[in-house]
């Protein structure tokens, strides 16, 4: 897995936090305003909906998290309030800087029942809505390591409410808000550049019963696709549902890495998201999609 940043001593996220606070003086909580998160109640099973009720308040604290847990990043808090409070995205690092190495393929997993035929090309997914911003970086490469360029990459995933959007195969189940039908919050599409690389604006997931949390996409190319999930590190998850001003509402999630009926079919480390908290407190999240076209 390709490492964003040096990682820092292994530390618990309480010790870690601490001895920055200490070393920084404190730090501010970045957030700007976003629309759209709705609160409410709702429960379904495979890829539908459903969350606790809510919204919390407070202040985050909480440290990044890279492989294997590591504390990585400068900021000592999650940023808030969606993708307009990514103030300091230009200067995040690439975690593509150095080439891909010991590729082994991913493996599949179902798109669910709450795909959207329609393409939303664009790299913020998140139409104003609210969460934790989340700079997602994917790299498509193959068996042997080289770029994939001129792949579409196809992503989507739930609101901070557990909710997906649009006009899905099963409405009934994926929307917790039949209006959600006519919107495309959390999805879109890029293409890979020369280097195999897309990247996507968004936030940090929302849950519902029955699944970890996570992202879906297809890696599509000359009439061929490939389909799998996205999972974080699960100390992140509770991490963030249990500080996070506008995640610790909803509870911690019913359903672990280790518990779900799909990811944990595999090797976790497939599906596994490396982390770390930006200057801004946004989160920048990668991956290597190894896949056959």
């Amino acid at each position: 897995m390709t490492k964003i940043l040096d990682a820092a001593p292994l530390l618990s996220r309480r010790q870690a936090a601490r001895t920055l606070l200490l070393a920084l003086g404190g730090a501010a909580l970045y957030a700007c305003s976003g629309g759209g998160a709705a609160s409410g109640d709702g429960d379904t099973d495979d890829d539908g909906t459903g969350t606790g009720n809510g919204t919390g308040d407070g202040t985050g604290t909480g440290t990044g998290t890279g492989e294997g847990g590591t504390t990585t990043g400068s900021a000592t808090e999650w940023a808030t309030g969606g993708t307009k409070s990514m103030t300091d995205a230009a200067s995040y690092p690439d975690p593509f800087a150095t080439p891909a190495a010991a590729c082994v393929l991913a493996i599949a997993a179902t798109e669910g029942p709450c795909t959207e035929a329609a393409d939303q090309v664009r790299q913020d997914i998140s139409e104003g809505y609210t969460g934790l911003p989340m700079r997602l970086a994917l790299r498509v490469v193959d068996s042997d390591c080289n770029p994939v360029a001129g792949a579409k990459v196809k992503v989507w995933h739930t609101q901070i409410t557990g909710s997906y959007s649009g006009d899905t195969p099963n409405n009934g189940m994926c929307l917790k808000d039949a209006a959600d039908s006519s919107k495309h919050y959390f999805r879109g599409a890029q293409t890979t550049d020369e280097r195999g690389r897309v990247d996507f604006d968004s936030c940090f997931p929302g849950w519902y019963r029955g699944r970890a949390i996570h992202i879906h996409y297809t890696v599509s190319l000359a009439g061929r696709s490939f389909t799998s999930q996205l999972v974080f590190d699960q100390s992140l998850v509770e991490e963030i549902f249990a500080d996070h001003p506008e995640y610790k509402g909803y509870g911690q999630p019913d359903t672990s890495n280790a518990t779900d009926n799909i990811v944990s079919r595999g090797d976790l480390a497939s599906y596994t998201l490396t982390t770390a908290r930006m200057s801004d407190g946004a989160m920048l999240a990668s991956k290597d999609l190894v896949v056959s076209l």
